[in-house]
């Protein structure tokens, strides 16, 4: 017993390491005054009404969830059948996969869209667009790993044998046997990259700017304004993506279980 309780310290401390700092934001973002006292002076929710009210942060979450949710979903559109193809029939080409999907660690946020701002400034393609595609870039190693451990565990390519010998085509066996088994591994990478991408800053700051305004960029234009405020955001963003992250575990638990 005492040392199942000793062990619990440990871990207690780094829970209020991670925990105090949320903590003092969320105080913060209900205080009215917190300059000379330990506590805040007094306790307000104005600043999430004024935050739930305003038109500019419910265009910025509409732009970060179709931005994250659009690139997600192309993602796995595009890379779940690639993979499975290579998986599946040519193995041999899953090396130079992996490395093209290491490739994107070796980008960083800044040059990646230092290089797309001098390719496609005067191209005429939206920014939009552009940043679309670098996300797509961003995500493939989380889509491409989720998918790949999905299709090994099931032994994508036994079901695939069974289903053409009992006379299924491989389109039909791959929409209905391959893509039920594995799609928690898929629903798991997909929660993670939306997760990721939702939070991403660096790209949509530099290539999108104050046109097309996203959550992150809205929170940084707050913090010069009111502290109060930008904590606000802060929380809530804290929520949003604890909520999400839940989600991936509570979906991994029971990939775990149906093994």
């Amino acid at each position: 017993m005492k040392k199942k309780s000793a062990s619990f310290i440990p871990m207690g401390v780094v829970f209020l390491y991670l925990l105090l700092p949320l903590a003092a934001t969320f105080l913060y973002s209900v205080s009215t005054k917190w300059n000379k006292t330990v506590l805040p002076e007094g306790i307000t929710f104005q600043w999430y009404t004024k935050l739930f009210s305003h038109a500019e942060f419910s265009n910025a979450v509409l732009h970060s969830l179709m931005l994250s949710a659009g690139a997600t979903l192309i993602s796995a559109l595009i890379m779940v059948p690639a993979i499975f193809v290579i998986v599946v029939y040519a193995p041999r080409l899953e090396k130079l996969l992996q490395g093209i999907v290491l490739l994107t660690y070796a980008m960083p946020g800044v040059i990646m869209a230092v290089g797309l701002l001098k390719a496609y400034a005067h191209a005429g393609v939206s920014m939009v667009v552009i940043t679309i595609g670098a996300y797509l870039v961003g995500i493939m190693p989380y889509m491409y790993q989720g998918t790949r451990n999905s299709l090994r565990n099931i032994h994508a390519g036994t079901l695939m044998e069974a289903a053409e010998l009992l006379g299924a085509s491989k389109f039909t066996a791959f929409l209905k046997i391959i893509v039920p088994n594995i799609l928690t591994g898929i629903l798991v990478s997909a929660l993670l990259s939306f997760s990721i991408l939702f939070g991403e800053f660096v790209l949509a700051n530099l290539l999108l700017g104050g046109s097309y305004e996203t959550v992150q960029i809205f929170l940084y234009q707050q913090l010069s304004k009111s502290g109060h405020f930008a904590s606000a955001i802060v929380v809530c963003y804290f929520l949003f993506i604890a909520i999400l992250s839940s989600l991936v575990v509570k979906f991994t638990q029971r990939k775990k279980e149906s093994l």
